[in-house]
């Protein structure tokens, strides 16, 4: 019984399955005191994301050597390609599917969670998009400099953050995914408000699969090792996403996954895993192409235009790499090119970003387990180009 409590997924599943039961019984008392912890947990895995992206990606970076600044142009460019083909995938469905769907727009009727009974802020050292430069901009100075007392510097830094995340990160994720979801099946998301939209977001599901099951068997096929191996340990990362809804706070655990894996080289996971958990977003760009035709749909009476789509797509790559990892990140980042290029009002981008927080969770999902076929595909290119291979130091959580 031990044992099956240290797994990592079964106690995702225990918290998540935990959360839901007390979210619809508790009285308003104790859902403070939830609201309350899972503030202050959120606030404290938020705290150590900045340190886990630096100390993943710059030691890594240091660890390419002379290939560094290649392998960032080729994680950037898969990470956009993948985002903008998820987003035609989502076009084209749309086009097809929903002019014969019949589509109900009333989202009212949600209880509202109670306020947190105090509030303790832990702020970021940086933002996660000034760790993310910091990350690049320091490993490759390292490596044009050959700088070797930061390399060791940082070498030891990413032991140090190893440490944070084996034993403060992990315990504490079961936990804050509980809170999640009682707070979601208090007021009433799970119960109420889900059915509302549970045909389109059937659909956007069906359509982060397939996306996935295309990017593994690309991966396998450019890099010549068997997908699975990759795709089979991503469950606990799938989980943990789902109950975070942030790519950016299931970066730990994806990064345990991706260790366990024999065909991923240890070096791509160190640099590629924390890089692709900020810029590659392909599950929240599949859901947000989907539903903005949907909400167009609803207030409007059409779809828009083919070239407006096919805009909004392009240019929703690019605002999908600069979007923060956390929940509701994406469509946050891109509420004007929404207003501008759409022609979405107040009411539209109001309804968008309450369709796009029922499904989130499973966009996050798709775009962390996304993220293992990419990696997959960098250790390809990296084989194939002979870019040798570096000792990292791992961790078995």
């Amino acid at each position: 019984m031990n044992k099956l409590l240290d797994s990592l997924p079964v106690r995702l599943v225990i918290g998540l399955a935990a959360g839901i039961a007390i979210g619809l019984c508790a009285p308003e008392s104790v859902m403070t005191v939830i609201v309350t912890l899972k503030y202050i947990m959120g606030q404290l895995i938020n705290f150590c994301v900045p340190l886990i992206i630096i100390g993943f990606i710059a030691p890594s970076i240091t660890k390419l050597g002379s290939s560094a600044s290649r392998m960032l142009t080729v994680a950037l460019i898969i990470a956009y390609v993948s985002s903008i083909c998820a987003a035609f995938l989502s076009m084209t469905t749309g086009f097809i599917l929903i002019p014969g769907m019949h589509i109900v727009s009333n989202v009212d009727g949600l209880r509202e969670l109670p306020g947190v009974a105090f509030q303790l802020d832990i702020p970021q050292i940086m933002s996660v998009m000034s760790a993310l430069v910091f990350s690049v901009l320091i490993g490759l100075a390292a490596v044009w400099t050959k700088a070797k007392v930061i390399t060791e510097v940082l070498d030891e830094f990413q032991k140090i953050v190893l440490q944070i995340v084996t034993k403060v990160v992990i315990p504490v994720l079961p936990f804050f995914i509980a809170s999640t979801f009682a707070g979601l099946a208090y007021d009433g998301t799970i119960t109420g408000q889900f059915p509302v939209f549970v045909k389109v977001i059937l659909i956007v599901m069906v359509g982060h699969y397939i996306w996935l099951a295309v990017l593994y068997a690309l991966a396998g096929i450019y890099s010549g090792e068997n997908p699975m191996e990759v795709l089979k340990h991503y469950g606990p990362a799938y989980l943990t996403a789902v109950g975070t809804m942030s790519s950016a706070a299931t970066l730990s655990v994806a990064l345990n996954c991706a260790k366990k894996s024999k065909v991923l080289r240890p070096d791509m996971i160190d640099f590629g895993v924390p890089l692709f958990a900020n810029i590659h977003l392909c599950g929240s760009v599949l859901t947000e192409t989907f539903f903005v035709m949907v909400v167009s749909k609803i207030l409007y009476g059409q779809l828009p235009s083919l070239g407006s789509m096919i805009m909004f797509c392009l240019l929703l790559g690019v605002f999908a790499i600069g979007a923060p990892g956390v929940p509701g990140g994406t469509v946050m980042a891109s509420l004007g090119l929404i207003i501008s290029v759409l022609g979405f009002d107040e009411t539209g981008t109001g309804l968008m970003m309450t369709i796009f927080a029922l499904q989130d969770s499973f966009g996050t999902a798709c775009n962390v387990t996304g993220d293992g076929a990419l990696t997959l595909m960098l250790t390809g290119y990296a084989k194939r180009h002979g870019i040798r291979q570096e000792s990292v130091k791992s961790v078995n959580l």
